[in-house]
């Protein structure tokens, strides 16, 4: 039987739309589509000769109003998951301390191939740091820009498609930071864009693992797209709870990625070493910034020192790697 979607929107104001991603993606929330009302006015000022032609509905369905949208599978699973974002959102607003709109949340049914199509037009090929290019698998065929490596990705309904602020600062991190030969573990594999980006840029071999076993087989899928499934391996599970799932893992990794949330960044911050190889590194993001002094302090009390530090739209990455003190900060 075909599955039904709930396509979840949440009313903001433009400079709350961070920070309602940001509340989202802590209640593990991802695949997130920002619609911004500047981006509406800039395109009224930019088209003004054509924008009559534009359907009446539309503009005034965009006029006044920023919006998160989101999806869940409408069925008990998926109406717990939004339950949960609804019963916080005042909670938010109290925490946020400024304007963030109405925070109304409004939902649309609709059929898998109907989502595909609503996904499809939102996600498009974008550059990442110097050298990589993420391409949606269905744009396979197109021109990639010189000198750049293409990542091909279907990400799913809930994993990420690397647009996401976190994503970028990781995926520039794998960028920097990974050499011909390495192996990489990528805890919290979501679509699996990491690990694939890691071996496509030299990695010899990646483990990625998730406690959503859906994660697997879309990971695994995208690794197909890319031609590396020989080199890629995913686990379902939890590291910090199963060990049996940490004993599987074992290993000399010279990186360790985890772009979660502070508050699982934090519990796992203590199993990180039984992974690392002696001059391994670990790259994590996904961190909000006002928790970044937190990941932070737990990483230097577990011996970790801090290589890099760095920011987008709100959001931290930290590259670290064991040892009594830092080295040069980049």
């Amino acid at each position: 039987m075909e599955q039904i979607w709930l396509e979840v929107s949440i009313d903001t104001v433009s400079d709350a739309l961070e920070d309602v991603a940001a509340y989202l993606t802590a209640r593990g929330i991802v695949g997130l589509v920002l619609e911004d009302e500047r981006d509406l006015e800039q395109f009224e000022d930019e088209n003004a000769p054509s924008w009559d032609d534009v359907d009446e509905d539309l503009k005034q369905s965009l006029r006044g109003v920023s919006r998160v949208k989101f999806y869940v599978t409408d069925d008990e699973d998926g109406h717990v998951r939004l339950e949960d974002v609804r019963s916080g959102l005042e909670a938010f607003r109290e925490r946020l301390g400024r304007e963030a709109g109405t925070l109304a949340v409004s939902t649309v049914s609709m059929q898998e191939e109907d989502w595909a199509h609503n996904w499809q037009k939102y996600y498009q090929p974008f550059p990442v740091g110097e050298r990589l290019f993420i391409v949606p698998e269905w744009m396979r065929g197109m021109e990639i820009p010189k000198g750049r490596t293409p990542v091909y990705l279907n990400p799913g309904l809930i994993f990420g498609t690397g647009s996401h602020g976190t994503t970028r600062l990781c995926l520039e991190g794998v960028e920097r930071y990974v050499k011909p030969g390495d192996r990489v573990l990528d805890l919290g594999t979501g679509s699996g864009i990491l690990s694939i980006a890691a071996l496509l840029l030299g990695a010899e071999q990646a483990v990625g693992c998730d406690i959503d076993p859906k994660a697997g087989r879309v990971a695994l899928e995208n690794a197909g797209f890319n031609g590396i499934s020989d080199t890629f391996r995913t686990e379902t599970g939890d590291i910090v709870h199963d060990t049996g799932l940490r004993a599987r893992l074992a290993g000399q990794y010279e990186l360790v990625l985890a772009n979660i949330i502070a508050d699982v960044i934090i519990p796992l911050v203590p199993f990180v070493g039984e992974f690392l190889a002696p001059e391994g590194v670990f790259l994590t993001s996904g961190i909000i910034q006002h928790r970044a002094a937190d990941v932070e302090k737990t990483l230097t009390d577990h011996g970790y020192a801090i290589l890099e530090r760095r920011e987008r739209e709100g959001w931290v990455f930290f590259a670290a790697k064991r040892g009594d003190s830092p080295s040069q900060l980049r």
